[in-house]
């Protein structure tokens, strides 16, 4: 069987070329504000990962089918419809954080928003502190 190559990689792509690529202007200068809080509260600087993800930091991971990869702590992606933002907080803390958001839709591992101004910054930062600290702890040794 042929080992599974992973769709999602750090590129060398340019975060500024990407987000200035984006054709509305709100969501571009949202993505803005998103880089700046995302680059403040997580420490790390933002890396393309693929053609369309904004990704902060890294991590290593293995499932138990043998599946392992690497994927940034947190990120967005300024999408056409809506704004993918990439937090994985663990069940609770994520649905308790989610009550004090603001407006969203969620998935499985994307919380979707509209626009910046229509959640909360603070918990914003909250989530993304709380993402980091989930999966260092649930991928250790990195």
């Amino acid at each position: 069987m042929a080992k599974y190559e992973a769709k999602m990689k750090e590129t060398d792509a340019s975060v500024i070329e990407f987000i200035e690529a984006v054709e509305n202007p709100k969501k571009r200068e949202d993505a803005y504000k998103l880089l700046e809080i995302f680059e403040q509260t997580s420490g790390h600087e933002a890396k393309m990962w693929g053609p369309s993800i904004i990704g902060f930091g890294t991590y290593h991971y293995k499932y138990a089918s043998g599946h392992e990869g690497d994927a940034p702590l947190v990120g967005f992606s300024p999408r056409k419809a809506k704004i993918s933002l990439y937090i994985t907080t663990g069940d609770t803390a994520r649905e308790e954080a989610l009550k004090r958001f603001g407006k969203y839709t969620a998935g499985k591992s994307c919380v979707y928003i509209n626009k910046v101004e229509d959640v909360n910054e603070d918990v914003l930062k909250e989530m993304i502190t709380k993402s980091i600290a989930f999966l260092q702890e649930l991928y250790p040794n990195q």
